[in-house]
């Protein structure tokens, strides 16, 4: 049993402190990347909207378009 270290409180210590940083890091981490992906979703929300509309206005504009050529005729 000699070979083994002992655990004290100061190893525990530093132990508990060394993973509470670490666990601090990892909350950073997370909230920036969540902010990332936030932002991509937003992104792809408002690409989806921007579709929608350019859709919608070539719709219109096509009927224009074929109430002219209609009228020509």
């Amino acid at each position: 049993m000699s070979d083994q270290p002992q655990a004290d409180l100061s190893l525990i210590a530093r132990q508990q402190a060394q993973l509470l940083s670490e666990m601090g890091t990892l909350r950073d981490d997370m909230a920036v990347l969540t902010a990332i992906v936030q932002r991509l979703d937003g992104s792809m929300a408002g690409l989806v909207n921007e579709i929608r509309a350019t859709h919608s206005q070539y719709n219109r504009l096509d009927r224009r378009v074929r109430e002219l050529e209609g009228k020509q005729q």
